[in-house]
């Protein structure tokens, strides 16, 4: 393992941030830990880095504690929301600060740091300051200044953060491009769980200090493992009822299930999973309430006879077939329903 974070707590006065937690994070991998603001991601992130101390458990680096050694003794950097850049230093000296620091300098330092900058597609940029640079430019600077140092780990505290739409996009290819080449573990916080799913080997999702789920992006998408997890990733549509030999009872309707689970549950079933007819009788009665041109795609807002809110997404060559009605039946394969013990 690359890092093992075994029975940590962490708490700032009486406020537990984090109450009991234990990951393995595997050599190579690309981690995302995700959850809203305030769910102790980036507090995570910081134990890892040595900048807080847990107030219980151990880390390890590689088999080895170094849950009391400071950032500069532990073999990982980190590269920050704001990027930290030295305003008054130019790109080759930001980047080479951290080797100077261990004593390089000459011809090694220059080679260093020239390959950092390729790495990240900013060789032409050396001489210029911070203030100089986009803030997609920064952000290369700042990935530069981690890489150069070799570090067994990279920790990512948002850094894509403060980057408009489409530059994050580009910058989530190249983080993932630069994770290939480099084959270092990262480990990367975000709260936006697109960001996570197209950027990760695997996904921690946390909420209140604990790890409610930790698998593959698809794996967390079609059987999120509990309701926190199912509403944070993607959107999800959330019916109440109960099970008894393999079928689900709602309001009004029922509906064949592949689950063990008996008794009170919630069936959660995506919105793209869902078929609506409009001319059979069979499946789960609706009245369409409105609809919503989403570009790419249409979303309709239905509402069940136990009043339970629907949603489903069609295509647009769809919606001249759906008309002006206001009754339907939504149906979906068994297979896409996931079932929750309430």
């Amino acid at each position: 393992m690359s890092v093992q974070l075994e029975h940590i707590k962490k708490a700032f006065g009486r406020q537990v941030v984090i109450p009991h937690l234990d990951l393995d994070i595997k050599n190579g991998e690309f981690i995302t830990l995700l959850g809203p603001s305030g769910c102790g991601k980036t507090t995570l992130l910081r134990i890892i880095a040595g900048f807080e101390s847990p107030t219980e458990g151990v880390v390890r680096l590689e088999g080895q504690d170094i849950t009391h050694l400071p950032p500069y003794k532990r073999n990982v950097n980190t590269v920050f929301q704001n990027y930290a850049l030295f305003p008054h230093l130019n790109v080759y000296d930001n980047v080479g600060y951290g080797l100077r620091q261990k004593g390089v300098s000459g011809q090694k330092l220059t080679e260093e740091v020239k390959n950092a900058l390729e790495m990240v597609q900013m060789s032409d940029y050396m001489a210029r300051k911070p203030k100089e640079l986009s803030g997609g430019q920064q952000q290369r600077i700042a990935l530069a200044r981690a890489i150069v140092n070799k570090p067994k780990v990279l920790l990512l505290d948002e850094p894509l953060a403060a980057l408009d739409l489409k530059l994050r996009k580009q910058m989530q290819f190249e983080l993932k491009q630069l994770h290939r080449e480099l084959g270092i573990t990262f480990v990367f916080v975000t709260h936006d769980q697109e960001e996570a799913l197209t950027m990760s080997d695997r996904i921690a999702v946390m909420n209140k200090g604990v790890i409610e789920q930790l698998a593959n992006p698809q794996e967390l998408y079609d059987r999120p493992a509990t309701k926190f997890v199912a509403d944070f990733i993607g959107e999800n549509n959330t019916l109440t009822g109960e099970i008894k030999n393999g079928v689900f009872y709602g309001n009004g309707y029922q509906i064949k299930v592949n689950s063990p689970i008996e008794g009170q549950s919630m069936l959660l079933v995506r919105p793209e999973h869902i078929y609506l007819n409009s001319i059979t009788t069979e499946g789960v009665p609706v009245r369409i309430q409105a609809k919503t041109f989403l570009g790419h795609q249409w979303k309709i807002h239905c509402r069940t006879d136990g009043g339970e809110p629907v949603d489903v997404t069609i295509k647009p060559d769809e919606i001249e077939k759906l008309g002006s009605v206001e009754r339907a039946f939504l149906t979906w394969h068994e297979s896409k329903s996931n079932i929750i013990k309430v």
